[in-house]
């Protein structure tokens, strides 16, 4: 487990954590850093699961949300769609902003808004209604993203920042295990309004945990002072960095490849291969598992042994394998192989995003220091805008196949990796060794 910030103010006068913590000196120093950063940790981790989260419970209850508003599946759909693209937008207005007023209040800020909206769907009487209702979510949801990653960047650097990044994707990760489980359980209890009644619940909690525990990281002096010119002239600036964008991109592209199978997958495994919610669930659950083991094979092991450019490419080349696999399968070629070699190709899929997300946010992260909530608004936003647009072509063919899926994964996978080589040209840095 990386050290929190506090470590870095151990050789001042009165040691302070960036957390606002003040340390103990001496053998003490050790502990209260370790348990800060555990706390950290923690906190920054449900900031990172809870969006995941929001979704991922209410998966399982798509077919019920579409046989209950009396909606096509493509439009029940666009409830994912929405809150995906509620969470890109929102990260723009977000980041920036957390660069000018410190990261503390508009976390508290997003996260009470996100409690309303999320209370909202439960009462949402119709699917135009259940889609603005997410949209807001969505919207408000974005500060615990966008702010999350900008704290690490405040706190963290090189091989430190990369590993922390592995160790928010296993805490993050377990909301896709645990998120289809909890939303096939309460559909034995309750309809898929009770889904959001817990994730309303899930929102307080998590609001009195940031108010009470995560204390500010972003000192006035480091923060900027111009408005919103001056954030639009930062982006203009940080995507004018070839090989930024270059990480940026292919990120986002190997994010949608990851969210065109959380949005396909209902379907796929329940209407296509008849699987009940609560196979799907486990499904589901293990391909989580899956990336989050690469995840800390990459943060424990990979990371500072071998250059982050070439566990990058490692995993987009597994992605890009995975997915021609997985239409080949899905278009007959093989004839009807049935559900376990598809959730093979899928597991695959997946565990390898373990080494592709942490990597291109680290690696772009790393040429950032002067405005780590602006590059963290542009990686969430570019991320969400481009998975959002991946999420309706996937059901562009109804139900009754899983063709789309594979051949937006494929071009979604084949994309990124043409962003890396072409963009980043890794070989011409000889890779990015923290």
């Amino acid at each position: 487990m990386p050290e929190s910030g506090v470590s870095r103010a151990q050789h001042t006068h009165i040691p302070t954590d960036r957390t606002g913590i003040t340390a103990a000196t001496g053998p003490t120093a050790t502990a209260a850093a370790r348990r800060t950063g555990l706390l950290v940790t923690l906190v920054l981790g449900g900031l990172t699961a809870l969006p995941p989260l929001s979704m991922d419970m209410y998966l399982p209850a798509l077919p019920a949300v579409t046989d209950a508003l009396h909606a096509p599946a493509a439009t029940v759909q666009l409830t994912l769609t929405a809150c995906l693209g509620g969470m890109a937008l929102g990260q723009v207005v977000v980041g920036p902003m957390s660069d000018r007023r410190g990261r503390r209040r508009p976390l508290l800020l997003g996260m009470v808004v996100y409690v309303l909206a999320t209370a909202l769907c439960v009462f949402a009487p119709t699917t135009e209604l259940l889609i603005g209702f997410r949209l807001l979510q969505g919207l408000a949801g974005a500060a615990g993203i966008v702010i999350a990653r900008a704290v690490v960047r405040d706190m963290y650097d090189g091989v430190e920042m990369a590993r922390f990044f592995s160790t928010l994707m296993l805490i993050s990760g377990v909301a896709p295990v645990i998120g289809p489980l909890i939303g096939g359980q309460v559909l034995r209890f309750t309809d898929w309004r009770g889904i959001f009644a817990v994730l309303t619940v899930v929102g307080v909690l998590l609001t009195l945990v940031v108010w009470k525990w995560l204390h500010e990281t972003l000192p006035p002096e480091e923060r900027h002072t111009g408005g919103v010119g001056d954030a639009l002239r930062t982006m203009r600036g940080l995507l004018g960095d070839r090989t930024f964008t270059g990480y940026m991109v292919a990120g986002s592209l190997a994010f949608a490849a990851l969210f065109a199978y959380v949005s396909a997958s209902p379907f796929v495994v329940q209407e296509i291969y008849g699987a009940s919610p609560q196979t799907f669930s486990l499904l589901f659950g293990i391909n989580s598992i899956g990336l989050i083991t690469v995840g800390q094979i990459n943060g424990k092991i990979l990371v500072g042994r071998i250059s982050l450019d070439k566990a990058l490419g490692f995993g987009l080349g597994v992605i890009v394998l995975a997915a021609t696999a997985l239409l080949l399968m899905t278009s007959g070629a093989f004839g009807d192989v049935g559900l376990v070699p598809v959730a093979t190709g899928l597991f695959v899929l997946m565990s390898a995003m373990g080494l592709a997300m942490p990597n291109t946010n680290a690696l772009a992260l790393m040429r950032t220091k002067h405005a780590a909530g602006s590059a963290s608004a542009l990686l969430g936003t570019s991320s969400f805008l481009i998975g959002a647009i991946a999420s309706p072509l996937v059901g562009i063919a109804g139900d009754a196949t899983a063709v789309p899926m594979a051949v937006v994964q494929l071009v979604c996978a084949v994309g990124a990796m043409a962003c890396f080589l072409g963009l980043c040209r890794p070989w011409q840095r000889g890779g990015a060794r923290a």
